[in-house]
């Protein structure tokens, strides 16, 4: 081996062992955002949800991921809303969603998680303030799920058409509502999310305001006996018996 080699190897073997100390320090995901996540499969319990987000706000007050307990706090945020029973009480948990959102958005425009949380907080918030007090809002909602369709068309299993369909569907015609562009939307989230239940629910509406009574049962008929996606259980349980209470109803009894 000559000289020359021997020294071209030692500078490789160097600049190899130099590293080492630097992937060493390579900084680990939050131990208080993992808390959280952990809190948060349990959110079926309210409880659990609301620990999570004080997981999340510890993180945000250690600076130990800003960007990552930003999103996450719009998450919990809205499941603690969408479980809170009075209007009044639902939208300052929405607001702060929002607000979360929107900082998320600030550290990394270029990742869908904020544009998703912020669109799905606006979504609700309105909801709770009544749509005709609302519609203001529907501009932002659609540029932010046009946003996370840019960067990630299947995040959320299809929760950028999910939230375009839905909104399109309880839209008044006055204000831009579209039956036909809802069901687009919509077609579109149960491909990418096929055992979504809200997914299947929100297509059941709209196939109903199209008179496609038989298309919506099957819609809902298949919540029922889908299996539950790991991470959306307590989502799959409570839609199964929303579509139970759908299929109840008037349209679909036999004449």
């Amino acid at each position: 081996m000559t000289s020359k080699r021997m020294t071209v190897i030692a500078i490789m073997i160097l600049t190899a062992l130099a590293a080492l100390p630097a992937l060493a320090q390579t900084p680990s995901a939050s131990p208080l955002v993992q808390q959280g996540d952990e809190l948060y499969t349990q959110r079926a319990d309210l409880a659990k949800a609301k620990e999570a987000r004080a997981k999340y706000e510890a993180a945000l007050a250690a600076k130990e991921d800003d960007y990552g307990a930003s999103w996450r706090l719009a998450r919990v945020l809205y499941w603690i809303g969408d479980h809170t029973p009075a209007n009044d009480a639902k939208k300052p948990l929405f607001q702060q969603g929002i607000e979360h959102a929107k900082r998320a958005i600030e550290l990394d425009p270029n990742k869908p998680d904020g544009h998703f949380w912020l669109g799905v907080n606006y979504g609700v918030y309105g909801e709770a303030k009544g749509i005709l007090k609302s519609l203001a809002l529907v501009k932002p909602i659609k540029a932010a799920m046009r946003r996370v369709l840019e960067l990630e068309p299947a995040y959320d299993h299809g929760g950028a058409d999910r939230v375009l369909g839905r909104v399109y569907h309880e839209l008044p015609g006055f204000a831009g509502g579209s039956e036909k562009l809802s069901l687009e939307y919509l077609l579109k989230s149960v491909g990418y999310g096929p055992r979504v239940g809200l997914n299947l629910i929100y297509l059941a509406d709209t196939y109903l305001s199209l008179d496609r009574v038989e298309d919506a049962r099957k819609a809902l008929e298949t919540v029922l006996t889908m299996e539950p996606m790991p991470d959306l259980l307590p989502e799959t349980a409570e839609e199964q018996a929303q579509a139970r209470e759908r299929l109840e109803k008037k349209p679909f009894k036999k004449k």
